[in-house]
């Protein structure tokens, strides 16, 4: 089970949110924006704090968990400007597309902001290949009429919180293990689980097709 699947169950947390970014007179494309621009800013934090940049040991901790926040931010309006575009009565396949393509890039630029701050982009790689497969996945089931799929180890709402929970920890953290921090191996499960969540879906897609 996911975090994706327990969407249904906030929604009474998600309706004062949605009605507040309806008053403040946000489309839901433009939350989408500042979602992505959230998970930029998630990046370059992660970035500055890693152990690969020159930084003082208070200021890495400091950078670490502000990208921890701002993941977290991207992850509450990722879900909000779905919600808003029903409550406003705009929800369109063009704004879905953009949804999914701005989700797609703050993916990427979050895994790079990890590999970069450790001087690892090996690891951002395979990471990068798992999380895409996974999102690919999802999508492609929709696509040829089972429905978009969220099941799996590991949905893009596990990543998100366990990006922003590495994030939080990383910044008082500094011990390895086989060579590895903790930024280090967070990227290892994205890559190993993300295709086993990958497979997964092909697994059902594949069942229902056949």
């Amino acid at each position: 089970m996911t975090l994706d699947q327990l969407r249904p169950r906030i929604q009474a947390l998600l309706d004062p949110f949605v009605r507040l970014a309806d008053r403040l007179g946000l489309t839901p494309n433009a939350v989408s924006v500042i979602a992505f621009g959230l998970a930029g800013a998630a990046a370059a934090a992660f970035a500055l704090g890693g152990p690969a940049v020159e930084a003082p040991a208070g200021g890495r901790a400091l950078w670490y968990a502000l990208g921890a926040v701002c993941v977290g931010l991207n992850g509450w309006l990722d879900v909000i400007d779905g919600e808003l575009a029903r409550a406003q009565d705009v929800a369109s396949e063009a704004g879905d597309v953009l949804d999914h393509v701005l989700d797609r890039y703050a993916d990427l630029v979050i895994i790079a902001g990890f590999a970069a701050g450790i001087g690892r982009y090996d690891l951002g790689l395979a990471a990068v290949t798992g999380v895409l497969m996974t999102s690919y996945l999802g999508t492609q089931a929709q696509a040829v009429g089972v429905g978009r799929l969220y099941a799996g180890v590991l949905g893009r709402a596990d990543r998100l919180a366990l990006s922003g929970l590495v994030g939080f920890a990383a910044a008082g953290l500094s011990r390895s293990l086989y060579g590895l921090d903790i930024v280090g191996w967070l990227l290892v499960v994205f890559a190993v689980v993300g295709h086993i969540t990958a497979l997964q879906r092909f697994r059902e897609v594949w069942g229902q097709l056949d």
